[in-house]
């Protein structure tokens, strides 16, 4: 099972990033959408579960959630946009990733047996930072998360 992982779109779908997220049977967007559209044509290429960021407070945006629960594959996954704002103990309750987005940088950090994944920014670029998703491949009872970086180049912010 490949679960495609986008966030920080801020209105901005890449070519690239739908590209990269082909073949994918599950979409995680973890906040920061930015546009309707934008699911709309994430979802021409599989399920999406989001939930809504900081910057989505227009009313289309109150039908996704700001924290979401998922289990795919006999995984569960706790999503969210800022990582701040989590209020659980992943470990103890039993979620193999927390996804999340908000600070546009790419982050895999395993603690406790739970993987923390920020797949980074897809949107606009920021200073410095890659434009990237996430992908994670379900194996049985692993999880392998990894960040893709998306060709973009320095003309195109």
């Amino acid at each position: 099972m490949i679960i495609g992982v986008i966030s920080d779109t801020h209105g901005l779908l890449r070519p690239e990033a739908l590209a990269a997220l082909e073949g994918s049977q599950a979409i995680i967007h973890a906040g920061d959408i930015g546009e309707p559209e934008i699911i709309a044509r994430l979802e021409e290429i599989a399920p999406v579960i989001a939930v809504r960021g900081n910057v989505d407070r227009e009313e289309w945006c109150y039908q996704y959630p700001l924290t979401n629960v998922l289990e795919i594959d006999d995984q569960m996954f706790y999503v969210l946009h800022d990582i701040e704002t989590l209020d659980l103990n992943p470990a103890a309750a039993g979620f193999s990733a927390v996804i999340y987005g908000h600070s546009h940088r790419p982050e895999i950090e395993k603690q406790d047996g739970v993987y923390f994944f920020n797949p980074g920014s897809a949107g606009r670029r920021r200073f410095t930072l890659p434009v990237t998703i996430g992908r994670i491949t379900i194996r049985g009872n692993k999880i392998e998360p990894e960040i893709i970086h998306l060709d973009i180049p320095e003309t195109r912010k």
